[in-house]
């Protein structure tokens, strides 16, 4: 499992023997900084995923999008964990 993001608070403690018991399962807690050793290396890995957007081979998913006037909603639906995916507030309609 792969945590990523605490839209929720903080992770309640774990007990690690409980992922063992149930088939040597792990935890982990991933930061880009532990992946990417260089901005260069972040600028390049960016671009590889940004050309894919573009060429339309990787789908982005927008749950909900907002007017940048109703932007404290956003917040609202995303801190009562009333959305899923990504959610985009706009400058322009």
């Amino acid at each position: 499992m792969a945590l990523v993001g605490q839209s929720s608070g903080p992770v309640a403690p774990l007990d690690p023997n409980i992922l063992n018991q149930r088939g040597s399962l792990f935890l982990t807690r991933p930061s880009l900084g532990h992946y990417l050793a260089t901005r260069d290396e972040l600028l390049w890995r960016a671009g590889d995923v940004l050309s894919l957007v573009q060429s339309g081979e990787l789908k982005v998913q927008i749950s909900q999008s907002y007017p940048l006037a109703e932007a404290a909603q956003a917040h609202r639906d995303l801190e009562s964990r009333k959305t899923t995916g990504k959610l985009l507030i706009r400058t322009k309609d």
